[in-house]
């Protein structure tokens, strides 16, 4: 019965619904993790809604439920990996990260749509384009985080 709703509805409508309980969940998670684990509470919600800021951008960029669901699992990653390493610049990693990935996105999309590529090859190239740019990203913060911040503090 449902799947005749979301038929009837525009795809764009399907993806800002999708796009929002993904924020929230997003925000939750990042939030509850950083709490815990670092005990600080105003820091923590300003992270987690970064975070969520990050995802809703690359969404907004590439307008793919696909490439949403796996942006939120990387980010979820991510969260994991900053509570856990202790990256001390996660906004500017965050930062970095959405940046990096919206303009990859935008550029693959152009292209593709001048080449007329089938749909399905774009969101395996922006999938794959959007886990090694935050996979990459997280490793050199992580190993920033290693040198300088053990050495430094």
């Amino acid at each position: 019965m449902w799947k005749e709703h979301v038929n009837k509805l525009h795809p764009e409508v399907v993806v800002v619904v999708v796009v929002v309980v993904v924020v929230v969940v997003v925000v939750v998670v990042a939030t509850a993790a950083v709490v815990v684990v670092r005990g600080r509470g105003g820091a923590a919600v300003v992270e987690g809604v970064v975070i969520a800021a990050a995802v809703v951008v690359v969404a907004a960029a590439v307008g793919l439920v696909v490439v949403t669901v796996v942006v939120v699992v990387v980010v979820v990653v991510v969260v994991v990996v900053v509570v856990v390493v202790e990256v001390v610049v996660v906004t500017v990693v965050v930062v970095v990260v959405v940046v990096v990935v919206v303009v990859v996105v935008v550029v693959v999309l152009v292209i593709a749509a001048a080449v007329e590529v089938e749909e399905v090859v774009v969101e395996v190239v922006v999938v794959v384009v959007v886990v090694v740019v935050v996979v990459v990203v997280v490793a050199a913060a992580a190993a920033v985080n290693t040198c300088v911040v053990d050495n430094v503090f």
